[in-house]
């Protein structure tokens, strides 16, 4: 599977205006980043997001989240872990369509966990 594509692909299909597959420790694996991005802020900060929701779930002990959401005025950022060792996260715009996105993020993670 080709990552950059399949990230890029997401522009089109569900109006994300940033996306990447990072690994859970923070490594930028694949991304399609706006210019003047930190590809590494971005990773480590998605992966503490998504670290911080599973840690609060396993002290409540109820389970692993599937994703997380998290809004803004413009845009809905939607992180979905893809295995042990990676996640995908997605920034989609107002005029974008989230459910979409989740769907195909979900695809991608799929097969991410097949790698």
């Amino acid at each position: 599977m080709e990552l950059k594509p399949s990230l890029r692909a997401l522009r089109q299909s569900c109006g994300a205006i940033a996306s990447a597959v990072v690994s859970r420790d923070g490594l930028v694996i694949a991304a399609d980043l706006p210019d003047g991005v930190s590809m590494e802020t971005f990773g480590i900060m998605c992966a503490t997001l998504l670290g911080a929701a599973s840690t609060a779930h396993s002290e409540l002990r109820v389970g692993t989240p599937q994703r997380v959401i998290v809004e803004s005025e413009d845009t809905k950022m939607v992180l979905i872990g893809a295995g042990r060792k990676a996640l995908i996260v997605a920034v989609i715009s107002r005029r974008g369509d989230v459910s979409q996105a989740i769907k195909k993020l979900d695809e991608m993670a799929e097969m991410i966990k097949l790698i």
